[in-house]
């Protein structure tokens, strides 16, 4: 779907089956930029009804859309397993992807939590059709679990500081990480560095920055955002939930160009909401 700034809502795009270009099939995700060259790229953990369960039924991928919602590409493999959240470096030419993945021995754990959550850099050409250029992991180690409401939870919103760090959200540590020099580090820097954890920190999903530096994300654990500095400290605790069903219901996060404002939605209601 997408959403006009008035608030007008249109179907964007409606993604068959796209067979082997993308394991699994479809079940898109919260991994979603949108490049200034009009190309849109969205994540896919695929699922499939197994009886009365909903099972996993492969690794999935990137699919990239050109402006009119047609797909003209898939990323897969080069460690896209379970893409779950994304950010994007917009560079003109090419675009850096950073992404989430949760599914590196999440099944095969039958429901244990595994340390195998990983973060990619994605280098894509953006001039015609998008390419992958390179791939590197640069983070790795993150916690990850099936769960019968969720589906599975890892390492979920990222966001990038203007100095080139990549803050993560640790949703089972109820912590905030960073991975210093993303854009440009050659090697892997395992979980990151804590930057806050726990306190009002409660399973957190949604993550951004604030032009500011201040690093903003919202609850699965409690409906509430929190607003966290470079050097930790939680300075803003707000229950943002106004469906009231608390729990799971908040992911995406936006900051609203040139306005003391974020964007976020609540699955709950069903609504894509402004927060001054």
């Amino acid at each position: 779907m997408q959403v006009t700034p008035s608030g007008q809502v249109s179907q964007f795009a409606k993604i068959g089956n796209l067979g082997r270009a993308c394991p699994g099939g479809i079940g898109l995700t919260t991994a979603l930029s949108v490049l200034r060259s009009g190309w849109v790229i969205v994540g896919s953990l695929p699922t499939k009804q197994k009886g009365s369960n909903t099972v996993i039924s492969g690794s999935g991928c990137l699919i990239v859309l050109d402006s009119q919602g047609t797909v003209r590409q898939t990323f897969t493999g080069d460690g896209i397993n379970g893409p779950w959240d994304m950010t994007a470096l917009d560079l003109g030419g090419i675009a850096e992807l950073f992404v989430t993945n949760v599914l590196n021995g999440t099944v095969a754990a039958g429901g244990n939590t595994v340390n195998g959550g990983t973060v990619l850099r994605l280098v894509i050409s953006t001039a015609g059709t998008p390419q992958l250029l390179s791939h590197t992991m640069i983070g790795s180690g993150f916690p990850e679990t099936l769960n019968n409401a969720a589906l599975v939870i890892g390492p979920t919103g990222v966001g990038l500081a203007a100095n080139g760090t990549l803050y993560v959200a640790d949703t089972l540590n109820n912590r905030i990480a960073a991975i210093p020099d993303a854009v440009r580090r050659s090697s892997d820097d395992g979980a990151g560095t804590t930057v806050s954890a726990g306190k009002a920190l409660n399973g957190e999903l949604g993550l951004t920055v604030a032009p500011g530096g201040d690093i903003v994300t919202v609850n699965g654990g409690d409906g509430n955002l929190v607003e966290v500095t470079p050097g930790g400290a939680q300075v803003v605790v707000k229950n943002i939930d106004v469906g009231g069903a608390g729990a799971g219901d908040l992911f995406g996060l936006a900051i609203k160009p040139d306005a003391d404002a974020v964007y976020f939605v609540n699955d709950g209601t069903n609504t894509l909401n402004l927060l001054h």
